[in-house]
């Protein structure tokens, strides 16, 4: 994760940030309190969102309600990249678990 606008990089009203992964990555099953819009720059990935799987190539723009399941798999061959915005200091957790993490690039 690249962190390209946030409150602490000049008061950014919205946390704006790069994502890559190597190809085969896949992300962790867990949830967001906040909405989020992805925009694929690079690569292939397989989206879980809630029950459904999709495919995004470059080009594509997704967004991920908060509070639903996801986990982001990157293409074997391409790997992936996209370009993520949401509030910042919204937080993340694992299905099931009462531990909520903010993640430093969001804030």
């Amino acid at each position: 994760m690249t962190t390209l606008a946030s409150p602490t990089l000049g008061g950014a009203g919205h946390a704006v940030w790069r994502v890559d992964m190597q190809p085969g990555a896949r992300g962790p099953l867990h949830t967001f309190d906040a909405e989020q819009v992805w925009t694929v720059v690079g690569g292939r990935a397989t989206v879980e969102l809630d029950d459904e799987q999709l495919l995004v190539e470059p080009g594509d723009t997704l967004v991920m309600p908060a509070a639903v399941p996801r986990r982001v798999s990157a293409d074997p061959q391409e790997g992936f990249a996209a370009i993520v915005a949401a509030t910042p200091g919204a937080s993340a957790s694992v299905p099931g678990s009462a531990d909520k993490t903010v993640p430093p690039w969001t804030v």
